[in-house]
């Protein structure tokens, strides 16, 4: 029974359990000192183990693919330069820029499979991550990765937004990653930015749904 249960509730992600279980702990105190309070400590239990969901994803195989680092909505498609903490050449890349409502599983995957060349944290605002400015304000992680395809560069950045007050980001410098892996979380609404290569052909449009881990966002031997 538990194992026919397990295919369709997602497991939590490790950041979300304590949460999760402080919530649960809370809950079952307000239960003991009144009936009338558990329904409501109990709605942020169902929230949080809602919110930090951490669902199984098939990712398509072919180390030229570029998969969406995040769920969430493609916000904006435009050129411009890579981050400046990465202390890249300025040269303009394509920017597909998604963002998550908190109903959004926040589990982010690799985009690509190569090795992680540069990884920078840097401090910032917690302003609206829908606003463009976003991009260069907020507090962020950026990555970047050389692929394992033709050694291109491709970037993901890890934005807090309004809610958000923490980036996770499990990976480390010169780390070999596998496209579809998982990498990190953003609790609460946030947004990804991802770089790509100016000529590279990008398949996905703004407004369009992402699924992090299985939507493909653009193929290396395609150009513009």
């Amino acid at each position: 029974m538990i194992n026919e249960l397990k295919e369709y509730i997602p497991a939590i992600h490790k950041e979300g359990k304590v949460i999760v279980f402080g919530a649960l702990i809370i809950m079952v105190l307000a239960f003991m000192m009144s009936d009338n309070l558990d329904l409501i400590f109990a709605m942020p239990v169902v929230f949080c183990a809602y919110f930090f969901r951490d669902p199984e994803r098939v990712t398509p195989s072919g180390n030229n693919l570029v998969i969406s680092p995040a769920d969430g909505i493609v916000q904006q498609i435009v050129e411009t330069y890579p981050p400046d903490e990465l202390q890249m050449e300025k040269i303009e890349m394509k920017r597909i820029s998604i963002f998550l409502s908190v109903f959004d599983v926040h589990v982010n995957r690799i985009p690509v499979s190569g090795i992680v060349k540069g990884i920078v944290y840097k401090p910032g605002k917690f302003i609206n991550a829908s606003l463009d400015k976003a991009s260069n304000d907020n507090e962020r992680q950026a990555i970047l990765i050389e692929t394992d395809y033709e050694k291109k560069d491709v970037i993901v950045v890890q934005i807090a937004g309004l809610i958000a007050r923490r980036i996770v980001c499990d990976l480390q410098k010169d780390m070999n990653v596998d496209s579809g892996n998982r990498f990190g979380i953003i609790k609460f609404g946030s947004r990804v930015d991802l770089y790509l290569p100016k000529n590279i052909k990008v398949r996905v449009l703004v407004g369009q749904k992402m699924i992090a881990g299985e939507t493909i966002v653009a193929d290396l031997s395609e150009y513009s």
